[in-house]
């Protein structure tokens, strides 16, 4: 897939107030600074779409951007260590558990996980909830490059260790970075693949 076109469409606090549900939808989900805005930037290629902070918790609202005039990314806020209240992480939670659980042309949510890090409680249990739920997800590790191969695929063994226990298969994987590229093939091949059997 080409990106030719990105622009940013709306912000909403409600699903109800998200764009017409008319296109194939895919959201962007993870941790705070788990480098969301940078991967959006590199999957469009527009370098400022998705707007990049060293503070978590800056994306507050669920962001629409149309993409080629033919299908819509939402990216959601960051979830686990933002400072901010109890009672606003708990808004947010609920907003995007509504938003995942109503959005009707939500084909699939990339789940964002760092690569650095073993494997995280709140992202397994995120996992877990889109399986109880019956939601479809891909597993997208980011920040490929911050860390040796053996690293990497250690970290990488323990998570599917740890998925295997619950799924099978395991949920689709990809391997990003920002910084290289690498990944965006892949998953911009995914998406217009899911893209052509929306429209079918």
């Amino acid at each position: 897939m080409i990106i030719k076109k990105a622009e940013f469409i709306k912000s909403a606090s409600h699903y109800k107030d998200c764009p017409p549900p008319n296109k194939p939808e895919y959201a962007f989900l993870g941790r705070s600074n788990v480098g969301k805005s940078s991967l959006i930037n590199m999957l469009t290629g527009y370098n400022k779409l998705a707007k990049i902070s060293s503070t978590p918790g800056k994306t507050q609202l669920i962001n629409h951007f149309l993409i080629n005039d033919s299908w819509y990314l939402a990216d959601l806020p960051g979830f686990g260590f933002a400072k901010v209240s109890k009672k606003l992480r708990a808004n947010w939670e609920k907003m995007i558990q509504n938003y995942l659980l109503h959005r009707e042309n939500l084909v699939c949510t990339f789940l964002l996980v760092d690569s650095r890090h073993e494997p995280q409680k709140n992202d397994l249990q995120n996992m877990e909830w889109f399986g109880t739920k019956g939601l479809p997800f891909v597993v997208v590790f980011t920040k490929s490059d911050k860390l040796g191969t053996s690293s990497l695929q250690a970290n990488l063994a323990s998570y599917k260790k740890i998925l295997s226990q619950s799924w099978e298969p395991l949920p689709e994987i990809f391997l990003t970075s920002a910084e290289k590229a690498t990944g965006r093939d892949e998953i911009l091949g995914f998406i217009d693949k899911y893209n052509k059997e929306f429209e079918a």
